[in-house]
C-alpha cells in the first residue's frame, strides 16, 4: 500500500522550504544565524513542523506505557489472542473486532494483504488474522506487543482509539484515518469486558468482577464513562447509564475549557485521561480530585498526585495538543443539506432562536468562560454535578454531522438536529415556526 499522506508531506525540509518560499522568507544560512526576522520566522517554522509531526506520531501510536493497566493487570491481550494463540477463550477474529467498533488503517496493511483482502482470500473470523494486523500496526489506536516467538504479549492503547476513525474507503471499517472524528461505533464497554481480570476496577469500585461487567455492557457503542473511576456513580438517578459520548477532538483551536463539562483546558484533559482513563505512566496534578466526597474513588487511589518514573506522558503533552488545535473541523458531504435552506437558517441561529448568544460563531462556543448551568440549557444536572464546577460547557458546534450518530448532547438524549431545536425552542420561548425550525436544522447540517 501507499505510504500515508500524511506520513510523507515531502519532508520537514521541503515542506519548511516550500512554506518559506510561499511566505517570501529566506532561510538563515544555519539555525542560529543572526538574529533576523528572517531567521526568527524560520526558526518558528521549524518549531511548527516539529511540533506537528511529532503531536501527530503521539496521536496515532503513543501507548504512554498503558500496557502496565491493559496488559499487565487486565491482561486483555489473551483475551484478544484466545487459548489457540497462547492467550484464553476463543480470541477475538477480525469480525469480532469490526462488530465492536474497531477500526483498521489500510494504508497500514502490506499489498499483498490487501489484495488478498479484496480477493476474500483472508480468514476474518480467525484470531490469528487479528494478531496480523496488531503486527502491521494496523488497527487504529491499539498497539500488540510480541515476543521473539510471534506471541502477544501485552496491549496498549492510543488517543487514536476513541478520537479516529475511518473513511471506509476499502471496505465497512478499514480506509483511511480520520483524526479527531469520534469513533461512535466504538463499544469501548464491550472491549473492556473481554479483560480476563477485572479484578483491578473491581477492587477500586468495591464490587465483583460480574457486577463490572454489567456496568460496562450498559454504555453502548460510541459511549465511555471517564468518570466512573473518579466518583463509582455507574448509573443516572433515572437507572440509565453514566456514560457519555465519545467527543470529537477536531475544531478546538480558540476553544476554552474542554469536555462537556468543562474540567480544564485540552491539554489539562490529555493529561488527564492518559494517566487515570489509559492507565498511562507519567505526572498528574489536580487537588479537585482530592475531595473524598465528590471523588470518592479518585480520593482512594490518589488520582489527585499521580507521580511515575520514569515519566511516559509529560513531555509529549506539548506537542499532543499543537496536533489537536491543528485538526479543522470536517466539511460536511455536498448535497447532506439544503443550501438555501441552510442560508435562511443562518439568519434564524443569529436572531429569532439565540443560539448564537452562546454559540457564538465562528467559535460556536463562547469566547471565555463558556460553561453554564444545568437550568440554563433546560436539563437534569446529573453529569454537571459529576465535574468539578457543576457546570455544562458550551460545546462547538462546526462538524457536527460528523457526531451526528449515537444522538447529541453529552449523552445522546435528543436523536436528531430537530429533537435539539424543539428543545430549546421551548425551553426559550422562541415562537419559532414549522419553516424556521426546518431552515434552522439544515443550518446545522452546514456547520
Amino acid at each position: 500500500m501507499k505510504p500515508a499522506v500524511s506520513s510523507i508531506l515531502f519532508t520537514f525540509g521541503a515542506v519548511a522550504t516550500v512554506t518559506l518560499l510561499l511566505t517570501g522568507a529566506t532561510a538563515p544560512r544555519s539555525a542560529s544565524a543572526g538574529t533576523s526576522g528572517d531567521a526568527f520566522d524560520y526558526r518558528v517554522l521549524q518549531n511548527n513542523f516539529q511540533l506537528f509531526h511529532e503531536g501527530q506520531r503521539i496521536f496515532r501510536f503513543d501507548t504512554f506505557g498503558s500496557e502496565a493497566f491493559w496488559g499487565d493487570a487486565l491482561k486483555l491481550h489473551q483475551a484478544i489472542a484466545g487459548q489457540a494463540n497462547g492467550g484464553v477463550g476463543g480470541g477475538v477474529s477480525p469480525e469480532t473486532a469490526l462488530a465492536v467498533g474497531l477500526k483498521v488503517d489500510s494504508e497500514a496493511i502490506p499489498r499483498s494483504v490487501a489484495t488478498a483482502l479484496r480477493q476474500g482470500k483472508v480468514d476474518l473470523k480467525n484470531p490469528a488474522t487479528t494478531l496480523a494486523l496488531l503486527k502491521f500496526g494496523a488497527v487504529v489506536g491499539v498497539k500488540g506487543t510480541f515476543d521473539r516467538k510471534g506471541k502477544l504479549t501485552a496491549v496498549g492503547i492510543q488517543c487514536s482509539l476513541c478520537h479516529s476513525t475511518v473513511d471506509d474507503s476499502f471496505a465497512p471499517g478499514i480506509g483511511k484515518r480520520l483524526d479527531g472524528w469520534p469513533n461512535r461505533d466504538l463499544n469501548v464497554g464491550a472491549i473492556i469486558a473481554l479483560a480476563p481480570d477485572l479484578s483491578v476496577i473491581a477492587n477500586l469500585l468495591g464490587v465483583d468482577a460480574d457486577t463490572v461487567r454489567e456496568v460496562l455492557h450498559s454504555w453502548g457503542p460510541g459511549k465511555f464513562d471517564a468518570s466512573l473511576l473518579l466518583d463509582g456513580k455507574a448509573f443516572r438517578p433515572d437507572g440509565g447509564a453514566a456514560a457519555t459520548l465519545l467527543p470529537a477532538a477536531y475544531g478546538l483551536a480558540g476553544v476554552n475549557l474542554h469536555t462537556y463539562t468543562g474540567w480544564g483546558s485540552v491539554t489539562h484533559w490529555n493529561a488527564l485521561v492518559a494517566n487515570l482513563e489509559m492507565g498511562g505512566r507519567g505526572t498528574f496534578y489536580d487537588p479537585r480530585l482530592a475531595d473524598a466526597e465528590k471523588f470518592p474513588i479518585a480520593a482512594k487511589r490518589g488520582a489527585f498526585d499521580v507521580r511515575n518514573t520514569p515519566d511516559l506522558v509529560t513531555s509529549k503533552l506539548p506537542a499532543l495538543h499543537f496536533y489537536q488545535l491543528a485538526l479543522p473541523a470536517p466539511k460536511p458531504p455536498r448535497g447532506s443539506f439544503n443550501a438555501a435552506a441552510a442560508e435562511r437558517g443562518r439568519a434564524v441561529f443569529n436572531g429569532k432562536a439565540q443560539c448564537a448568544t452562546c454559540h457564538v460563531p465562528p467559535l460556536f462556543t463562547e469566547p471565555g468562560w463558556n460553561m453554564h448551568t444545568a437550568a440554563e440549557i433546560g436539563i437534569d444536572d446529573f453529569q454537571a454535578m459529576r465535574s468539578p464546577d457543576e457546570h455544562y460547557r458550551t460545546t462547538p458546534l462546526n462538524g457536527l454531522f460528523a457526531r451526528e450518530k449515537g444522538g447529541f448532547y453529552h449523552d445522546g438524549r435528543f436523536a436528531t438536529y430537530r429533537a435539539v431545536v424543539d428543545h430549546y425552542d421551548a425551553h426559550l420561548h422562541t415562537g419559532l415556526g414549522e419553516s424556521e425550525k426546518n431552515d434552522l436544522v439544515e443550518y446545522l447540517k452546514s456547520l
